[in-house]
């Protein structure tokens, strides 16, 4: 087989679960994804099956759509609903019209900085390993951009959301920035991501309708990489 599987990961799963699933599905070893979401989160992931595997950089860079719900006034050490709870602080009584000025504050370009409990690798060694252990090590940060993001549903101490960012932002660092600047802290409470540029999770299947496949049923809905690819990169 070779192309690419739109995927709606199921909560407490790991990317890599998924990618383990799908090899014990087909039968081979040669499946990736382009883009990683964290096991809380639900939604869209693009698997790359055989030799579709090489086209990982031209997807991985793609922009992402998410959902989700932000919870003010708890703080957590990995910044969202798994971590462990390091704070409690009162939530001022915000109007929608203050909570949405302090979100366009984080519109456009800026650099973020990788949180602890993350994948990202310093001296070959996972972020997450040294957050483990207590370790606060130094990270660089990033380039990202946030091209919108909007409050679907408001309410105190949670509120909805939807937002479209580039590749590598951290939503759960967003979240917890904004309840910095709110002074009361926050977290991110759930994330689903609805879209990567062209692809969207209601063109995904979930693991059990996966499994409840033939193989040549699941072929027939591998995407060319030839059609996955921006044409920009071809």
């Amino acid at each position: 087989m070779e192309g690419i599987l739109l995927v709606d990961k199921p909560t407490d799963h790991t990317s890599h679960d998924v990618v383990a699933r799908l090899r014990g599905k087909l039968k081979m070893k040669r499946i990736g994804h382009a883009g990683t979401l964290d096991p809380m989160a639900t939604g869209l992931l693009i698997m790359l099956v055989g030799k579709a595997t090489r086209v990982s950089q031209y997807l991985t860079c793609l922009d992402k759509e998410y959902e989700g719900t932000i919870e003010l006034g708890k703080v957590t050490d990995t910044q969202d609903a798994d971590g462990e709870m390091m704070k409690t602080r009162p939530v001022p009584a915000l109007t929608e019209a203050e909570l949405k000025a302090a979100i366009q504050s984080f519109h456009g370009d800026q650099y973020q900085k990788p949180p602890m409990y993350s994948a990202v690798k310093i001296d070959g060694v996972p972020l997450y390993k040294s957050a483990r252990k207590g370790e606060e090590i130094e990270r660089e940060a990033r380039f990202i951009r946030v091209m919108s993001w909007e409050i679907t549903r408001f309410g105190l101490p949670r509120f909805d959301f939807r937002m479209r960012v580039t590749k590598g932002t951290y939503v759960r660092t967003l979240a917890h920035d904004l309840g910095q600047k709110l002074g009361c802290g926050a977290h991110l409470a759930a994330l689903r991501r609805t879209a990567t540029d062209k692809f969207r999770v209601e063109q995904s299947l979930t693991i059990d309708q996966i499994n409840a496949l033939t193989l040549p049923e699941i072929e027939k809905r591998l995407i060319a990489p030839r059609d996955a690819v921006p044409s920009l990169a071809l």
